[in-house]
């Protein structure tokens, strides 16, 4: 179980090239923790917690600022862990964190 959640946090970290990030899901920028500062959120955040930069659509203010963290930028679609629709990628990426 612990190397799968290694993959897991691989794949959150470094996509798997997979392209096919859903508009408006948000669910990244909502069930992980972030522990690097964000605009507005200087000591990150908390899992579980809605990140200020996601606007009201589930957009990100700051997808392709400088600004943005670099685990934000990185943090790459995957079918297997984003599923099929917004509610399985949140369940499944709070699940990943609880693991981690």
């Amino acid at each position: 179980m612990i190397a799968e959640a290694q993959s897991r946090v691989e794949t959150l970290e470094f996509g798997n090239g997979d392209a096919g990030c859903r508009p408006g899901c948000g669910a990244c920028c909502i069930a992980p923790s972030i522990s690097s500062p964000i605009p507005g959120m200087p000591r990150g955040k908390s899992a579980g917690i809605r990140c200020v930069q996601l606007d009201d659509a589930n957009l990100c203010r700051l997808f392709g600022d400088p600004r943005r963290p670099a685990v934000c930028e990185r943090f790459g679609f995957d079918r297997e862990l984003c599923g099929g629709n917004r509610s399985q990628a949140l369940e499944r990426i709070a699940a990943l964190e609880r693991l981690t």
